[in-house]
């Protein structure tokens, strides 16, 4: 008897298309990740480790390297100083002055007599003069050993600041006359700022901390003057602490693994660390393992030729099911009938030929109720729209046609931006094409011209409507918000201007000063300040009373803005109190405004009963400077400058 192939596959093939399908795509797969990891394994783990400790043992060596460097430059440039200090203390202070350059190396200069005394420092700290050190550490340590010396770091008594003291004796014929001391501040000091910007790659950093376990320099500003994490946590750490040098696996304070490497600052008794995180460790490993997609690439490219003709062939039963359901669909059959002993095949063909019937009833009963949701939206008071997947609105309701004044047909083809305000096409066209390609909500307060001319303030949200994940189209809300934007227009003048003169407020005024000093800060864009009150001005209210009193406030505030350029800001700052800001503009221009104002408002009268009265001002002048960092001291300085004035004799300009 012949042997029938066919029958014999049949037979060892599984009857179900679950287990078909495991088989084929399982055989293929399991090639392919063996290949990878084949490869991956023997290279991946060896590249990360010996690259990066290397990196890092250099990147420390080279900081400790400098940082030594910095401080033997610091001690050479004190002990040259010492050299030179006079026998008598007074003369202290002028040795210190002459010396000033060596504020570049450090934040404070400080000359300390042999019993303990401040004898003199640069810059002049109140209270630093004159005070008793005799009990500090480097002090006594100065006294003793008479060497240089970097001390501990400790709080300063004087700035109440972290401070670290570079010291050097002052010796006569071998006796100890006293010390000489750099100050460099822990946290804000130059000394130790770049060492807190270094970066290794994207995420790794170097840290510095004393000997004695206290951390000096780290990018986390929280960790400055804190102890060092214990040897439990941090053994290599603790090691290094105690003179060990090398890199090591290990973590960083918030529990990261890292890579970390050590160097010791000998002269300063000092730890440099460096440390990287693991992910970033892993880096090269990542790019090694993208090289070898291509194996992958390959591997999938030999396999493809055999899944496909295995797939092609266990999934001949779903074809038939396919022509079966697509006869269902063009009407050329009632149901699926898909004949196959496939156990999976038949209950797919039972659950279609299921579907088929309640798709049928569904149908009847959408189209009720798409018949009751057109009488919905018509009858909406809302205006309302629906847009397809491409954008296009496809309908509106009658009150968005009422609202604008528009039909269907005036928002084909994107016409809609021609309706809008010039200033806002640009942005809501980029914010509908975002919607469009990643279907988030649309939501945006716009100008629109209706038809009849007006403009209106509309606020539109758009969403998108999907059915079980696939997107359907867009539903849009429009609303009426005109009414609502000029009142809030409205408001927010009223809360920065004015209401007697027009003038900014104090509010409003200090509000366009901090701009002008953010700008100064970080474009160097010049900006002057004046601030004047007037003189003479209380007989007016006294005599004429306050109706005349304003009277003449609004005459100087038209006088003002008059005067001044268009960019100028100018403000009553209460009661007869005036400021005038004048971006981009030097003091020397400000100047000449000034005397110009000052003449315009000397010329200003009231009358009241056959008197005239006139008023003068008492004004201050004054720039933007480096040391700036909030308006109230620009504003004070101005101030204090508008008093003296005053106190000058009245109608005078003072700069300051």
């Amino acid at each position: 008897m012949p042997l029938n192939i066919s029958r014999v596959l049949h037979a060892l093939v599984p009857h179900s298309l679950h287990a078909r399908l495991v088989i084929g795509i399982s055989l293929g797969w399991l090639v392919l990740v063996a290949a990878i990891i084949l490869v991956a394994s023997r290279s991946g783990d060896q590249l990360a480790g010996q690259a990066n400790r290397a990196h890092l043992e250099y990147e420390a060596e080279l900081i400790a390297r400098h940082i030594e460097e910095a401080v033997a430059v610091r001690v050479d440039a004190l002990q040259r100083l010492a050299e030179r200090v006079p026998q008598a203390p007074e003369q202290s202070v002028a040795l210190l002055d002459e010396n000033v350059g060596l504020m570049a190396l450090f934040d404070a200069l400080v000359m300390i007599s042999a019993d303990g005394e401040v004898l003199a420092d640069i810059p002049e700290l109140p209270g630093r003069r004159g005070l008793d050190v005799s009990e500090r550490e480097y002090f006594r340590y100065m006294r003793h050993v008479r060497r240089p010396y970097v001390s501990e770091p400790f709080t300063g008594a004087a700035s109440d600041a972290p401070l670290v003291m570079v010291a050097v004796p002052i010796l006569a014929e071998g006796e100890f006359r006293g010390m000489l001391g750099g100050v460099v501040n822990v946290e804000d000091g130059s000394f130790f700022a770049g060492l807190r910007r270094i970066r290794i790659g994207h995420a790794g950093f170097a840290a510095l901390a004393t000997a004695s376990g206290l951390v000096l320099s780290h990018p986390s500003h929280e960790l400055v003057m804190r102890p060092v994490p214990g040897a439990a946590t941090h053994p290599e750490l603790d090691l290094a602490l105690s003179g060990w040098e090398g890199a090591a696996a290990g973590r960083l304070v918030d529990g990261t693994p890292a890579l970390q490497a050590y160097r010791q600052v000998w002269s300063a008794n000092w730890v440099v660390g460096v440390y990287l995180p693991r992910t970033q460790v892993m880096g090269p490993v990542k790019a090694f393992l993208r090289q070898q997609q291509w194996v992958g690439v390959i591997t999938v490219l030999l396999m493809l030729p055999l899944l496909w003709l295995g797939l092609k062939l266990l999934l001949r039963p779903l074809h038939r099911l396919e022509r079966h359901i697509a006869k269902v669909a063009r009407g050329a059959a009632k149901r699926v009938d898909p004949r196959t002993g496939m156990r999976e095949l038949q209950r797919v063909a039972d659950t279609f030929n299921s579907l088929e019937q309640q798709r049928e009833q569904a149908k009847a009963l959408l189209q009720d109720r798409q018949a009751f949701l057109d009488a919905v939206l018509d009858s909406s008071p809302t205006g309302l729209f629906i847009c397809n997947l491409r954008g296009q609105i496809v309908y509106l309701n009658p009150a968005l046609h009422n609202l604008t004044g528009y039909d269907l047909e005036d928002y084909r083809d994107w016409q809609i931006l021609e309706h809008l305000h010039v200033d806002e096409i640009d942005d809501v066209r980029d914010l509908w094409r975002h919607t469009l390609e990643t279907g988030r909500p649309f939501s945006r307060q716009m100008r629109y011209h209706a038809a009849n001319g007006q403009m209106l303030w509309l606020e539109v949200n758009v969403s998108r409507v999907a059915d079980d994940g696939k997107p359907l189209g867009y539903v849009g809300t429009v609303k009426d918000i005109t009414d609502s934007r000029q009142r809030e227009a409205l408001q927010r003048w009223e809360a920065e201007h004015d209401p007697l003169t027009g003038l900014l407020n104090r509010r409003g005024f200090e509000r366009r000063l901090e701009e002008a000093l953010v700008e100064w800060k970080k474009a160097g864009t010049p900006s002057a300040l004046l601030m004047f009150d007037l003189d003479h001005f209380k007989p007016i209210n006294d005599r004429g009373g306050h109706a005349l009193g304003d009277e003449m406030l609004r005459r100087i505030a038209q006088v003002l803005a008059w005067e001044v350029r268009n960019s100028d800001h100018v403000a009553r700052q209460g009661g007869d109190e005036f400021a005038v800001l004048l971006p981009s503009c030097s003091l020397n221009q400000a100047q000449r405004l000034a005397e110009k104002l000052r003449q315009a408002i000397s010329e200003i009268y009231v009358e009241h009963e056959d008197s005239t009265y006139h008023v003068t001002m008492s004004m201050g002048l004054t720039g933007l400077l480096e040391s700036d960092e909030d308006i109230e001291t620009v504003l004070a300085r101005a101030d204090a400058a508008s008093y003296r004035a005053k106190a000058a004799g009245r109608d005078a300009i003072v700069q300051t």
